[in-house]
């Protein structure tokens, strides 16, 4: 016979109460309590709160002593409802290889910085659990995602940190459009931030983002992203205003080109700027290295001349360095929460992107504005290199620091440069320094008066070749050159060929001397010798030098010797060699035989 210590009514009522403090305990306190209520029903008390309760008799009996003995009920360290030890062992202690086996099948698809303490595998849960079970190995997902966490793996996603290569002076440059905003802004000029957003196709495309909706009625779109021949993207080109916290939008429906960027600048100044900044003189633009604004679009720096010139604007450019378009602050102050307006929402037209950016705003007292361009915008426009170097000479005034990434755009060209001067003349040895007995080799006067001989024949050559080139045409008499530099006559064509014969030296070096090049001396020494020729004349010469020059400063060595003050012309279009005997350039002087006096 069981012995009852409380009647059925009672126990009734004992179930009643205990169903109502059930929910507001949890297992440590739940098992105490039932204790207690069977301590105080004494002998038969376990069993009838057992019966009350739908617990076990063990789970009262273990409450009964916990809260009989105070030590052993605070001996738990806080948090624990059981001892150390208590429940199923670990598929790892019943499975001593299972560890291992988990490390070397992590090691195969580790991710990761080998001396981080945080790793990640590509494997899923499931598949790893998997490829255990091929080893013998049973383990739920869950003993796998235990063991991982143990070992330091976590669940990561990828971190957009890695910026490529490093420009030297990248932190500089922050340094310099830092200080240069903080300037603007203290001026009260307007300074921008510019950028395009990510380009959006209209129509029932996806996006990203969840919104708050009846029960199973979402928004239905497309069930792929796969662009129809008649669907219109959209390319919106933003612009903040850092000092007023305000963003506007040009919403376009054509290309993303230089050109429709400056006309978003355009539109913005229109219809804010010129309203928020009516004393401006200068106009701040922050942007990207790249992309349609970039520091190497001949466009863009066009453009801005153009709105330079239509608002009268002093427009300043500072790019930051590549690969640091992320600091931009349009990217966090203006596109992030126009992207956020976006969510969950299918852009049908171009006037639904328009209306979601105007009603972007923030706790921060954010303000958006936006306008649709329905222009056009030709990609591939090219800006002639006439009008680069217009801009560059009359437009464009390149920073110190930087200049292809720091420039001002003016409104009005510059003063256009001079021109340049004209390069001198060659220079030459004056004739009367050449014509001695030392350089020619003949007598003293010899040459002049061979000259005056041979002068009408020279001047009847020349006119034979005049006409010979020209027709029926006559050569009028030579007359000094504009510049006062004597032109060659026939006195200089016989120094040229006595330069030759006597001293050996070469066309290049005979050519500096007279101020002309070495195509030039070797007609001169050929018609010289021509007119000799014809006229049956020879020459009475001295031997030449026993050891001709072979260096200029050999040849200024033997004129001084001679006492000749022989000048060597500096002169970079036509210059004197270096040495006298180069290859195919070595010059024996002539037999010259006796003279038929």
């Amino acid at each position: 016979m069981r012995y009852v210590a409380i009647s059925e009514a009672d126990e009734g009522a004992l179930a009643a109460k205990l169903a109502v403090m059930r929910p507001f305990l949890d297992e440590r306190g739940w098992r105490v309590y039932l204790g207690t209520e069977a301590r105080a029903l004494g002998y038969g008390g376990i069993a009838a709160v057992a019966r009350a309760s739908g617990a076990s008799e063990t789970t009262v009996a273990a409450g009964a002593r916990e809260a009989g003995d105070a030590q052993a009920a605070g001996a738990l360290p806080p948090g624990r409802s059981r001892r150390a030890g208590a429940g199923r062992p670990g598929a790892e202690d019943v499975q001593p290889g299972l560890r291992q086996a988990l490390d070397g099948l992590l090691e195969e698809g580790r991710r990761g910085d080998p001396v981080s303490p945080l790793a990640w595998s590509v494997l899923s849960l499931r598949d790893i659990a998997g490829q255990l079970a091929l080893a013998g190995l049973t383990c739920s997902k869950d003993t796998v995602a235990r063991l991982m966490r143990e070992d330091g793996y976590s669940l990561q996603g990828m971190s957009r940190v890695l910026e490529g290569s490093r420009h030297e002076d990248r932190d500089a440059q922050f340094r310099h459009i830092n200080a240069r905003i903080g300037e603007a802004v203290a001026a009260g000029d307007p300074v921008i931030s510019v950028d395009g957003k990510k380009k959006e196709r209209l129509g029932a495309y996806h996006r990203d983002g969840r919104s708050w909706r009846p029960a199973g009625d979402p928004v239905r779109v497309r069930s792929h992203d796969f662009p129809d021949r008649d669907t219109v993207t959209i390319a919106p080109y933003g612009i903040y205003d850092i000092a007023a916290n305000r963003g506007f939008v040009l919403v376009g429906t054509s290309h993303e080109t230089a050109a429709f960027a400056v006309s978003a600048i355009r539109a913005w100044w229109q219809r804010e700027g010129s309203l928020r900044y009516p004393r401006a003189t200068r106009l701040l633009v922050t942007c990207d290295a790249g992309g349609s604004n970039s520091y190497r679009c001949r466009l863009w720096k066009d453009q801005l001349a153009v709105l330079a010139a239509e608002t009268g604007l002093v427009i300043e450019v500072m790019h930051f360095p590549p690969g640091t378009s992320k600091w931009n602050k349009i990217e966090h102050r203006l596109f992030c929460h126009v992207t956020r307006t976006w969510h969950a929402r299918p852009l049908m037209t171009a006037d639904d992107a328009v209306a979601g950016i105007a009603a972007t705003v923030t706790s921060q007292g954010l303000k958006c504005t936006a306008a649709r361009d329905d222009g056009h915008y030709p990609g591939g426009v090219q800006v002639p290199g006439a009008r680069m170097r217009h801009l560059e000479d009359r437009l464009i005034q390149r920073g110190p620091f930087h200049g292809e990434w720091n420039y001002a755009i003016l409104p009005a060209p510059r003063p256009a440069p001079g021109p340049e001067p004209a390069p001198p003349r060659p220079g030459r040895v004056p004739q009367h320094a050449l014509n001695h007995p030392a350089l020619t080799g003949l007598p003293a006067g010899d040459l002049t008066t061979l000259a005056t001989r041979l002068e009408a024949t020279f001047e009847a050559r020349l006119q034979l070749r005049y006409r010979t080139r020209n027709g029926h045409r006559t050569r009028t008499p030579r007359s000094p050159a504009p510049s006062g530099n004597r032109r060659l006559d026939v006195t200089d064509h016989l120094l040229a060929l006595r330069l030759r014969d006597h001293l050996g030296l070469p066309l290049a070096a005979i050519g500096a001397l007279l101020g002309i090049t070495a195509g030039a001396a070797s007609s001169v020494t050929t018609l010289a010798s021509q007119l000799l020729t014809d006229t049956r004349t020879t020459l009475t010469a001295s031997p030449p030098p026993p050891p001709p020059p072979r260096t200029p400063a050999d040849l200024i060595a033997y004129a001084t010797a001679a006492g000749i003050p022989l000048t060597l012309p500096e002169d970079t279009k036509h210059p004197m060699p270096d040495h006298f005997r180069k290859r195919g350039q070595h010059k024996t002087p002539r037999d010259t035989p006796e003279p038929a006096n």
